[in-house]
This record gives C-alpha cells, sequence and structure tokens, in this order.
C-alpha cells in the first residue's frame, strides 16, 4: 500500500513539474514580456497564469494550488482536452465562474 501511494506521489509530482515546464518555456516562443529566464514579468515569483473558460481569460494562481485535489482533477482535465505539446499556454477546461469559485475555495 506504502509502495503504491508513494508510486502515485512521484507520479503527480513529473506530471506538475511538466506543466511548469510547459508553462515557463511559453516565453522562449512568444517573445517580449519576459525575463531572461523566460518567465512572465506580470507573474509573481511562486505563481504561474493559467487560461480559463471560453474567452481564454488569463489568471495567476499561486504554485501551491498544485497540490490540492480539486486543481489536480482541473488538470488532468487539461491534459485530456488539450495535452502539453500546444502553443496555447496551461488552458483550463471548465466554465470561468466555476474556476473562480473553486480557486476561492482553496484560498
Amino acid at each position: 500500500m506504502a509502495i503504491m501511494k508513494k508510486s502515485l506521489k512521484l507520479t503527480q509530482t513529473a506530471m506538475l513539474k511538466q506543466i511548469l515546464k510547459r508553462c515557463s518555456s511559453l516565453g522562449k516562443k512568444n517573445g517580449g514580456g519576459y525575463d531572461e529566464d523566460y518567465l512572465p514579468l506580470d507573474v509573481p515569483k511562486g505563481h504561474f497564469p493559467v487560461y480559463v473558460g471560453e474567452n481564454r481569460s488569463r489568471y495567476i494562481v499561486p504554485v501551491s494550488f498544485l497540490t490540492h485535489p480539486d486543481f489536480q482533477s482541473l488538470l488532468r482535465r487539461a491534459e485530456e482536452e488539450f495535452g502539453f505539446d500546444h502553443d496555447m499556454g496551461l488552458t483550463i477546461p471548465c466554465d470561468e465562474l466555476v474556476f473562480r469559485s473553486l480557486t476561492s475555495m482553496i484560498r
């Protein structure tokens, strides 16, 4: 049981690292508004941007959200729907109102 739990945690950690790597690599492709490490200038340290809803509204969320089970569920849905190999940024496939409600509960 402990081995399975540890394996699941490693898988989740690897997935989260891949997401963060993908988010921070967007500056290499898109140009302006990024520092020398290709991180967005308007995103504070310890946060990352996500795009939500039909209009792809941009939200800045803390990295600590990555460990929350409900947020991880959204990330899995994003992976299933969009994968990680695209130039759209980290897009969350849910309604903005639902996303705002979820993030307010997590905070």
